[in-house]
Order: C-alpha cells, then structure tokens, then sequence
C-alpha cells in the first residue's frame, strides 16, 4: 500500500487543483469526494473512484489496517487503489472541518437530460441560474428528503462538484438524478415529455396549494435575487406564489423549494 507523508506530494497537490479549480473538474472529468457519508453514498450510486486516500488513525481509529478493512468500513463494492497518507498531511489537504479520514478521486457522470429516467408521472425540480454552492446542495438534500424523480440544473453558474455543493448536500449529490442544460433546453424536454411546469414567480400568480400536480409535473424556482427568467415563466402552465404575511415577499430558494415540492407530494399521498 502507497503511504504519502510529504504534504508536497504530487497526488496531494492534485487533490488541491480539483478542489478549487472548476476548470481542471471540468478537463480531467474527477472530482474530489471528503467524508465518509458522502463516499458511501456516491458508492451507492455508482459513482467510480480510482483512488481512496486514507488517514487511518481517524478513519478506523487505528495506524495500521488493511484494504479489506476500508472497503468493508466504506461499504464498498468497488476496490479503488488505497493510499494512506499521515494526520498531518491529510489536515492540510481536507477541505471541512470535522473530517472524517477518507478523501477520494471519482469520475464525474454524465449530466445530460437524455439520461434521466423518468416514472410514468414524474415530479421534478427545476432551479435556473442558482449561484450560490450552498444553495444548489439545500435544494438536492430536499429533492432527496422529497425523493423526486430528478433534479435539473437550469443555465448553472457552479459546477455540481464544486466542494461546497458536495458538503451542502450531505451527499445527496450522489443520490439524485441530476441534469444540467440551458433553460430553452429543459423546456423543450418538458414539451416532448408531456410534463406541466409550474413557475414560482410573484408575477400574475395563483396560490401554489390551489394546484394540482398529480400529472407530470415539474416545479421551478430561480434565484433569490431575481427570480425566474421570462423565458421561464412564459413556458409554465401555471405561475405559483406561495401567500407571505410579512414585509418581505421571498425566502431562502431551498426553502420555497422544500415547500412547493412537499405540497406536490402531499397531493400524491407519497407522505
């Protein structure tokens, strides 16, 4: 087993690129994944890693393990290459605080619309031009709480394996159908599917509890800034407005999400 004690090291200067840089994300196809949780899940949802590195003693507990060990601690069924690298190298390279031992190299998925699997009804989520990292993973980890059909990424200004959409997420990047295109794209996708789009947007809107959203629906939500794009809000069935009683007219988009989607699930006794 490869053990790395050098904070110098080429593997972990590599891990530092794909932290920060978008671009080299983008290139390589890898990103980095930190944190038990979060490699189990992705483990799960059959995302590849080529490399595990592993700082025993806060993994495991202990300086010396095997392989086995790791694989079965992990939950995995797939055996990347295991790297153990020292405390100190590890602190320097974790991204979090709190981390929990295990960083690792996985290969990006394919985020096209055409390999989305949808139910025969489906319900999904729409988020156009989300900006901020922590957002877009709010909104994942409620498509999961939800467990709807899939999440779309609508003219993204972050990429879905920026660090911080993983740790926002708690993993549910890994756990949701995700797909990424530009806003004419997905609605296009919605005509050919024969799937409604409910706009949330305070423009000549009804009530979001007086919809029904039993048929195949998709509900969009922008950003907090600016909302929904015309072009979005033109394309729905219907503009939503969830009533407010104080002196500000938005919330948190993860927040109008969770509700919107929780409604629609409530209509189709999924809860």
């Amino acid at each position: 087993m490869k053990h790395i004690s050098s904070p110098n090291n080429a593997i972990i200067r590599h891990v530092e690129q794909l932290q920060r840089k978008s671009k080299t994300r983008k290139k390589e196809g890898l990103f980095i994944i930190e944190g038990q949780r979060e490699v189990i899940l992705a483990a799960r949802g059959g995302f590849v890693m080529d490399q595990l590195l592993i700082c025993g003693p806060i993994l495991l507990h202990k300086d010396q393990f095997t392989k086995e060990e790791v694989y079965s601690f992990l939950e995995m069924d797939q055996h990347p290459e295991i790297i153990s690298v020292t405390q100190e190298v590890y602190e320097k390279m974790a991204y979090r605080i709190g981390t929990e031992g295990c960083i690792a190299f996985a290969k990006a998925k394919s985020q096209q619309l055409a390999d989305l699997q949808l139910t025969e009804k489906p319900l999904i989520l729409i988020a156009e031009s989300t900006e901020k990292p922590g957002n877009i993973g709010a909104l994942l980890r409620t498509a999961d709480a939800a467990k709807v059909d899939a999440v779309i990424i609508a003219n993204p200004t972050a990429d879905l394996y920026n660090p911080n959409v993983i740790r926002s997420s708690v993993g549910c990047v890994f756990t949701v159908p995700t797909a990424v295109a530009s806003t004419k794209e997905v609605i296009e996708f919605l005509k050919r599917n024969a799937i409604d789009l409910y706009a949330a947007t305070l423009q000549s809107s009804e009530r979001y509890d007086q919809i029904d959203y039993r048929n195949p629906s998709a509900i969009a939500v922008g950003t907090e800034a600016t909302g929904l794009s015309e072009e979005m809000r033109a394309a729905a069935r219907t503009n939503i407005i969830i009533p407010m009683s104080g002196e500000i007219d938005s919330m948190n988009v993860s927040v109008s999400a969770a509700i919107l989607i929780f409604e629609a699930k409530r209509q189709r006794n999924f809860i």
